[in-house]
């Protein structure tokens, strides 16, 4: 008797009807909304918790700091960890914990213990995004793997448009502690909405902690995640400087600020829905496309900048551009990783948090050398670049690595 073997991946997908996958992907977009309104609020609020804390703004801004170096810390031991357990009960889990992170954050009576409540609410963020990526490829099928995956992120885009100026908004009005509060409502809410709407999935076959690990040993996992950390870091490069850039390069009023933010947001939430069906069409394609239109748009922004409306329309693009890549990268991701799923999806968060805090940096580098505010969008476009160039040099690996295989 022949046996064949089958590849490990997630679990068979229950049999659902459409109504009861999408109000899963919805529970699971939900998580994405808060974590994305946690995430970005704070950059909005530091001279507030400077204020109450006593501390100067650049010290404030080592929270946000905390936050990302707890999910490039969590994403890969949470989800090596809990890989064999109910994909279900993990959610709910890490969404309790993102909860308790921002208990202590309402709370913190002192910056250490502000600082500490921050690295514990990142902590869950990569694991979330990897394990519900998996979960929502599931639900919607192997043809719509991308599509799944963009949907649970759009939950992160819409709070750049909707969650980050409302807690934005309380925080100003009723203390920066009232933004967390929010935040740790739709915490609870999402573990309310994963319980009552989200099958109960279990873990992928054959997989474990050492399994899992097994990612890290391979060249093309590691070839995504840089694609990750210098291709998208270009984004976040303008992103950072944005609110001086319209101000002193653009010449708006400084009410236009939160218009330019929600623009970008809007972009973003284009762009991610728009990558989820380029990738399920073609990954590699989506990559390229989403990585090119983002350079070409950071190229332009550098003249747009001087101009309010064509500064506005361009951080469109820029958002959609960026928000573009994500899916497809999860989705690429998920493809090189064979039987180490959940590690290899939840890195990918890692490598966007390490794109977010590099470019940032490589941008304030800029700024600082005297090249002026429109000189960050020339670095990220340069940043794209080079991530097209990883891109290359991973395709032509992978198909050399298919010519040589019998």
């Amino acid at each position: 008797m022949t046996v064949t073997s089958r590849p490990a991946g997630p679990a068979a997908s229950p049999t659902l009807c459409p109504r009861r996958a999408q109000l899963g992907i919805l529970a699971l977009a939900l998580g994405g909304f808060g974590i994305g309104t946690n995430e970005f609020v704070s950059m909005g609020l530091l001279p507030e918790i400077a204020g109450d804390l006593y501390i100067s703004e650049p010290t404030a801004g080592h929270v946000i700091s905390a936050y990302a170096l707890g999910v490039v810390v969590g994403a890969p031991v949470i989800a090596a960890v809990t890989a064999k357990f109910n994909r279900k009960i993990v959610l709910m889990c890490l969404m309790a914990l993102f909860a308790i992170g921002n208990v202590v954050t309402v709370f913190a009576p002192n910056y250490p213990v502000l600082i500490g409540a921050r690295f514990l609410a990142g902590l869950p963020h990569g694991a979330f995004f990897g394990v519900a990526a998996l979960v929502a490829a599931q639900l919607l099928g192997p043809d719509q793997r991308a599509k799944a995956v963009a949907q649970v992120m759009t939950g992160l885009t819409v709070a750049t448009v909707v969650g980050v100026p409302l807690a934005s908004w309380l925080g100003q009005f009723f203390g920066w502690r009232s933004a967390f509060a929010l935040v740790v409502v739709i915490g609870l809410v999402t573990v309310a909405a994963i319980w009552m709407w989200l099958p109960d999935l279990a873990a992928a076959r054959n997989t474990n902690t050492r399994t899992e690990l097994g990612a890290l040993r391979r060249p093309q996992v590691w070839l995504a995640l840089v694609i990750g950390m210098v291709g998208f870091g270009g984004m976040f490069a303008v992103y950072t400087y944005i609110a001086t850039t319209l101000t002193d390069v653009s010449g708006v009023p400084r009410s236009w600020v939160p218009l330019g933010l929600m623009v970008f947001g809007v972009g973003m939430v284009v762009g991610n829905l728009a990558g989820g069906r380029m990738a399920d069409r073609s990954v590699i394609r989506g990559l390229y496309v989403s990585m090119a239109s983002l350079a070409v748009v950071l190229a332009i922004f550098v003249a747009a900048a001087h101009n309010p409306y064509t500064a506005m329309l361009l951080l469109f693009g820029i958002g959609a551009g960026g928000a573009a890549i994500a899916p497809a990268l999860q989705t690429r991701l998920m493809d090189v990783a064979a039987d180490a799923q959940t590690l290899a999806a939840a890195l990918n968060h890692s490598a966007l948090n390490i794109a977010n805090a590099s470019g940032a940096w490589i941008g304030g580098l800029v700024i600082a050398a005297g090249y002026g505010y429109t000189a960050p969008a020339a670095a990220g476009a340069a940043l794209a670049v080079s991530g097209l160039v990883v891109l290359t040099i991973s395709v032509a690996l992978q198909r050399r690595s298919s010519v040589g295989t019998p």
